[in-house]
Order: C-alpha cells, then structure tokens, then sequence
C-alpha cells in the first residue's frame, strides 16, 4: 500500500484569482485583468502606516487646495475598498484613482484603508482593522499640531465620513455601528455621515434581485454566494450578522445615534434588494437616509467607468459632504 497522499484539492476558485484548498491553504493569483485602472486627477498622495503590528497602510490624498477655500481645513472621507472581502487593495489602479477624484472635486482629504482579506483572515478581520484604524484616526485628531503632517494641516477631524463600496460599504457599515455602540473611542474625531456605494449585503430568504436577476449583471448571485463562503467564519449562513444587518443576531439598530446615511444603488445588481432594504428600514426607524438609485447601472460602478451617471453620483456626494455638519 502506498504512503503517498492526494495533493490537496481546490475548494473555491474565485475568478481564478483566489483559490482555497482542502488543506486550508491559498493561492493568489494577478487581480490587475479583474481591476482596471481609470482617470488619474492630479491630487498628492501617500502612504502611512496605521498597525505597525499587522504593517496596514492608509492612502493619503491631498487636493491641489489642501487647505480648502477661504483657509478653511477640509472634510474627511475615509474609503475602504471593494472585492467580496476576498480581493481587492487601497493602492489598486482603479480605487486610487477614485479615491483621486473624490479628494479632487469634493474637495476633502481621503483616506484609502488597507485591511486583511479572506480566506486567509475571515471576518471580523476586516471589521476589527476598520475600527483600529478609525481609533488611530482618533488618536492623529488628539494630537493636533503633532499629527500626521498633512492632517494636522488640512483634515477638519469634526466632519469625518466613512465610505465604501461593495464590500467595503459593508465594512463602513459595521464601523459606523461601532462607532454608535460606543465600542470605538473617538475623541476629538466625529463622523458625521457615511456612504455606502453598492453595498454588499446578504440574507438567506433571497431578495427580488436575486431570484430574478438584471440581465447582464456582473457580480452574479452565485459570485456573491461564493464570496461569502470565503469571508464569512466557517460553517456561517449569510444570515450572519455580518453579512445581514437584520438577521435573527444582529444589534438591533433602532436606539443606535447612527449618523446621516447616503446609500447608493445601482439597478443593475443582484444585491440591488438588499440595499433596498436597508435603506428603507433605516427610514422606517427615522433615520436620516438618503437614497440615490441609478437606473441602468452595475454593481460598483463609481469605480469601473466615468461616464456621465458618475459624474452625477460626484455631484450627490458633494452636496451630502456639504450639507452635513
């Protein structure tokens, strides 16, 4: 009898980017096909390290008029990155040059976050890295004159925002509700508001959009099915918290001083019932919501082309930033 064993087997092969293997194991593979690179506006950027113990980077990006009009500082936008928690990265072509063109015509100074990804870190991985970096946030607003350069010159700490989209709305979401439990210690940093672009929720009833899919959508039911698997803790349903902010365990967000929210859903998406609905229970709440919906457009599409319905969703944004104090 021979002692040899089976290699291990491929268990999911996402894009045939990530594949995980029996054994636990990962393999990754080149993501630039998946993500293609857009417009560079001209804005100043760099990185800084915020976990010296993980070595997780911030993308910093400062506009032209770092200062904003008049000498005044600049809101805060802090952005995470999409790619179903499995792929995706802060300094990949296409989110930087959004994060460029939101530092852009905003004007605000955004931060980019880098967060571990599954499989190789499931969730709350990325939960837990988007509330340390919210705390180093903190900590930069406490320190004044003494905080990062840039910030300390141009960053107004009392308007903060938090973004993301996909995935990343999701993580922004989670933040947020950190932030309102008390969980997250701010100090002299307040967010004010946040965003969710396409926003990667789940549950295990399936929404509209999901048993009657858009034609022609490109992040499918069964792609977001998978990701899900990949990210969640093992043996979870998508009716984990983490993925439905309404399942059977998850915090009630009904006494949460959650901040204004603008939520953005596009009409092309499998997920686009979720958002859906998540907008619309935070209203039956009587929280402040505000709803953007984009007829004929895909899932993530404020990072994968510039055309016309972005310019639009710029124009959204800005007015959400500037309205909100």
């Amino acid at each position: 009898m021979s002692g040899d064993t089976a290699p291990p087997q491929v268990v999911e092969n996402f894009f045939d980017v990530v594949r995980l293997l029996s054994d636990g194991s990962v393999v990754r593979g080149e993501e630039s096909a998946l993500l293609p690179a857009g417009p560079f506006p001209d804005v100043e950027w760099k990185d800084v390290v915020y976990d010296t113990t993980l070595s997780l980077k911030v993308r910093v990006y400062k506009p032209p008029v770092a200062a904003g009009e008049g000498g005044n500082k600049l809101p805060v936008l802090v952005y995470f990155h999409g790619g179903g928690y499995c792929i995706g990265a802060y300094d990949q072509p296409m989110f930087h040059s959004c994060c460029q063109r939101f530092a852009a015509e905003l004007p605000a100074i955004v931060l980019s976050v880098q967060y571990r990804l599954a499989p190789e870190h499931r969730l709350p991985a990325a939960i837990d890295d988007g509330a340390t970096f919210l705390s180093w946030l903190g900590d930069q607003a406490a320190l004044g004159a003494g905080a990062d350069p840039w910030l300390a010159e141009s960053a107004d700490f009392a308007r903060t925002f938090v973004s993301g989209v996909s995935a990343g709305a999701n993580l922004a979401h989670h933040v947020v509700v950190r932030v309102a439990s008390g969980q997250i210690a701010l100090g002299a940093l307040r967010v004010v508001g946040y965003v969710l672009f396409s926003a990667s929720f789940g549950s295990i009833e399936r929404v509209a959009t999901e048993t009657d899919p858009p034609a022609g959508v490109p992040w499918t039911v069964e792609v977001s099915d998978q990701a899900w698997r990949m990210a969640l803790p093992v043996g979870a349903t998508r009716d984990h918290p983490l993925a439905n902010p309404f399942g059977p365990d998850s915090p009630c967000l009904e006494p949460m001083a959650l901040p204004p929210a603008l939520v953005v859903a596009p009409e092309i998406d499998v997920l686009c019932g979720h958002v859906l609905r998540y907008a619309a229970r935070l209203q039956e709440m009587g929280k402040a919501v505000e709803l953007a919906e984009f007829q004929g457009q895909k899932h993530g599409f404020s990072v994968l082309e510039w055309g016309d319905a972005n310019l639009e969703l710029i124009r959204i944004l800005k007015r959400f930033v500037q309205q909100v104090e």
